[in-house]
């Protein structure tokens, strides 16, 4: 129990269960650029006094706060409609105090229409106030005295009085220079406001080194820059590149990760490092600085962003090793520890220790690396293993970057355990990869898109789902055919609002593993590949028609309003994703059964669509390149689809064709 001096106790206001927002260090939620945030609040006192409540905002590092009153809602409910002028982060809290005049006024309107002597009251109000004016300045300071004396001379018309003292004007000019003596603060919650990209994005990751047209030669970043029309008329927003840094050659590993590479392996790009300079120096066998540059120009010529790849770790050869050694942790035989997972050993791949005793010096050199590159022109990031660095040191780098450049982007490579998944999401990862790559059924995916779209997580955490990466080949692609590859693609497009894919891997369906591994065989992160971009049976087409409706449907640009729907068939997984005002809505019908072809039904719920039980509607396919129209009515309607022709529907509803 506290003691008796911790409590406030004159202060009787109660400020509770403000929504949305995280409790004090709980991090922050966040909203896209131009989004209405309702806020809510639970406020009270005890007895029939009047609260006043009211709604602060400021951005962060400010210091004034700016102010507005809430409204009141039924059972002690208050709401402010808030919309956020631009991106960055905001903190905002409620404030309320037990209002001495709003009350004196309530109470002074119900005894006036019961008749009851009003003497004592007019005498009360007067002198309340009497002490607004004293609070106040100016003008009001001088309006609000006459309104004193005026309530207070029992001389003046009683009429008169009475109407000052029930008026909305003497209300709002008190209003104006509240008592504050008893205000009580509600704790002060967080919001990051991103740009619309970080909500709507479509990643293309791939490895410029293997862009050459020449199977001997290494791909170089004027290579990677003639790829770039192709993948932005594909419909993809984004290309993400892998580490573009010098690569270490101690330890280097040979082709599949093997412990001894041959004289002519070109290593891991993420073993970061070597003569030629670590984190912020470009590999001499892609080009230079100023041809990186260039690229991220012939990339905004397409419409697409770049993202680099940040990994906070170093090769043996990196220069830090010999800088700082202190940042590096040293075994008793004098060799540097090496990163491990067991039974997994990185000979080639040295972490950083995050105890160092300089740690404050590391800190700041880390962030320092991306500066660097948000110098070069870059404002997507994708970020290594996160969850292996200090999480005490992510809040602070992404809260000093999103300060200073609240344009910035990044998404955490975090396959790790959901706590540390969404703390991450919590202090400053704007998105983060997920668990869609081994959701493999209908109840399992719903169930997981659930928790991620109806639980608290969806106030911050932010999915990009990827079907594939340069390290995960999950066994459903690897035993699966084309209709897997194009309805897991349909799936991560239409259930998350940002989807990537590794290619040209995925779209040309390369599904060979390493033996007895979740991983691709010949893996590119250790070898050139000559990939044949155009090979016969490619899904490029299905990939772009997809984008093409996440494009021209905003209804699949935003993530949370996902409503699932009931089928009869347990292969079947439906649902629905709708804009606020309704006006575009798109129905999903995919059959996770990528052998065998699947019929049944569908329960479409048409009051959500806003439709009568009895009124037809279209549902346009927009997968099918004729966009056929189908006739639907009432909320049992039949489907059939065959993974020969296609895994899924991707349904447009419209109401007049």
């Amino acid at each position: 129990m506290k003691p008796i001096s911790k409590y406030a106790g004159r202060k009787r206001a109660v400020v509770e269960r403000v929504t949305p927002g995280l409790p004090c260090d709980g991090g922050m939620i966040k909203r896209p650029e131009g989004t209405e945030v309702t806020v809510r609040a639970h406020v009270f006192a005890d007895s029939h006094d009047v609260v006043t409540t009211v709604f602060r905002w400021r951005r962060a590092g400010e210091k004034h706060w700016q102010e507005a009153r809430m409204h009141a809602q039924p059972n002690d409910e208050f709401t402010f409609p808030w919309r956020p002028p631009e991106i960055g982060l905001y903190e905002y809290r409620v404030a309320a105090w037990t209002d001495a005049f709003a009350s004196w006024q309530e109470g002074f309107a119900k005894k006036a229409d019961s008749g009851q002597s009003l003497d004592v009251e007019f005498a009360i109000g007067a002198g309340l106030v009497a002490a607004a004016a004293d609070r106040a300045s100016g003008d009001d300071a001088k309006q609000l005295k006459a309104y004193a004396d005026f309530l207070g001379d029992a001389e003046r018309d009683w009429n008169q009085r009475v109407q000052l003292a029930r008026g909305r004007g003497l209300a709002d000019l008190v209003g104006a220079w509240p008592d504050r003596e008893l205000e009580v603060e509600g704790g002060i919650l967080r919001l990051l406001v991103e740009r619309w990209r970080a909500q709507f994005s479509t990643w293309y990751e791939f490895f410029p080194r293997s862009c050459s047209d020449d199977p001997h030669r290494h791909g170089t970043f004027a290579d990677a820059a003639r790829r770039l029309p192709e993948i932005a008329a594909m419909g993809f927003d984004v290309v993400y590149l892998p580490p573009i840094h010098p690569i270490g050659r101690a330890f280097r590993k040979g082709r599949n990760n093997a412990l001894e590479a041959g004289p002519d392996d070109i290593g891991s790009p993420w073993a970061i490092g070597g003569e030629a300079g670590g984190h912020k120096a470009v590999n001499p066998d892609l080009g230079t600085l100023d041809d990186f540059r260039a690229f991220i120009d012939a990339a905004a010529a397409e419409g697409l962003e770049v993202a680099i790849d940040i990994a906070f770790q170093c090769s043996p050869d990196h220069p830090y090793v010999k800088e700082h050694p202190q940042w590096f942790r040293w075994r008793p035989d004098g060799t540097v520890q090496y990163a491990e997972n067991p039974p997994k050993k990185y000979q080639d791949i040295l972490p950083f220790d995050f105890e160092s005793s300089d740690w404050q010096g590391l800190w700041k050199e880390l962030k320092s690396v991306f500066e660097f590159w948000i110098e070069q022109g870059v404002k997507i990031f994708r970020v290594d293993n996160p969850h292996t660095k200090n999480f005490a040191f992510w809040e602070w780098c992404l809260g000093e970057l999103k300060r200073d450049h609240p344009e910035t982007i990044y998404l955490s490579e975090a396959f790790t355990r959901p706590k540390r998944k969404y703390r991450l999401a919590r202090h400053g990862f704007t998105q983060g990869y997920t668990y869609f790559t081994w959701r493999n059924d209908a109840r399992v995916m719903r169930e997981y898109l659930e928790e991620l779209t109806q639980m608290e997580v969806a106030e911050y955490f932010w999915p990009n789902f990827w079907p594939n990466t340069p390290d995960i080949l999950h066994a459903d692609l690897q035993h699966g055919n084309r209709a897997t590859f194009i309805g897991r693609y349909v799936l991560a497009a239409t259930l998350a609002s940002s989807v990537g894919i590794y290619g040209p891997a995925y779209e040309v369906m390369d599904k060979e593993p390493f033996p007895g591994k979740e991983e691709y065989n010949h893996n590119e992160k250790y070898e050139l590949k000559q990939w044949d971009r155009f090979a016969p049976g490619n899904i490029r087409e299905e990939i772009t028609r997809v984008n093409r409706a996440r494009h021209e449907n905003p209804a699949l640009q935003q993530f949370r309003d996902l409503l699932f729907l009931e089928t009869d068939n347990p292969a079947f997984i439906a649902y629905i994703k709708r804009t606020p005002d309704r006006a575009n809505q798109v129905l999903v019908v995919v059959n996770m059964d990528w052998q065998w072809t699947q019929s049944g039904h569908v329960m479409v719920p048409v009051d959500a669509l806003g439709l009568g039980s009895d009124r037809e509607f279209g549902v346009r396919d927009l997968l099918d390149p004729q966009n056929p129209v189908y006739r639907w009515k009432g909320v049992r309607n039949f489907v059939k689809l065959d993974p020969r022709k296609s895994p899924a529907h991707l349904f447009q509803v419209v109401f007049d064709w």
